[in-house]
């Protein structure tokens, strides 16, 4: 009997300052600029995980507000829980994970994150989440579009 398609879940944090800038690392494995985060351990819980993750890529100690998104990789399984939180202590410091940790603006972050991770940017900020939103690692996949397994949309729903 074959195996059945595993999903794993991520979490990351859309940590914003007082005067409204984001907290985001240039990650050492892909030179991406991201929100913080990463694989959700099996035994914790997703708040825990978003401090844990956060603190981990940057040495900031951040305070988990609410969950305003829900992202599904359809290509690679992945489904991310992303919370907006606020900073509460620390000084950011780059890691085994990160080349680099910059508060960026907005407008900074549309320059330098690609479009999948720059809407969880958007949809923190917005106040209307949680919003569930599905793309193939590059990007948003309309509702009700169906993913082949060739990793093309399709507009049948």
């Amino acid at each position: 009997m074959p195996e059945s398609p595993r999903h794993s879940v991520s979490v990351a944090g859309i940590t914003v300052r007082g005067d409204g800038r984001i907290l985001a690392v240039r990650r050492a494995d892909n030179d991406t600029w991201e929100p913080p985060g990463g694989l959700l351990e099996l035994d914790e819980q997703p708040q825990t995980g978003v401090v844990r993750e956060v603190f981990e890529e940057t040495r900031i100690k951040v305070d988990v507000r609410q969950l305003t998104g829900v992202y599904k990789n359809m290509t690679l399984g992945v489904v991310a829980l992303v919370f907006r939180c606020k900073p509460t202590a620390g000084t950011e410091r780059t890691s085994s994970e990160s080349t680099a940790v910059e508060w960026l603006t907005p407008d900074e972050i549309r320059e330098r994150m690609s479009g999948v991770f720059a809407v969880r940017v958007r949809d923190a900020l917005d106040g209307n989440g949680p919003h569930v939103r599905s793309h193939d690692d590059k990007r948003l996949i309309p509702v009700g579009s169906r993913v082949r397994l060739d990793g093309s949309a399709s507009g049948d729903a």
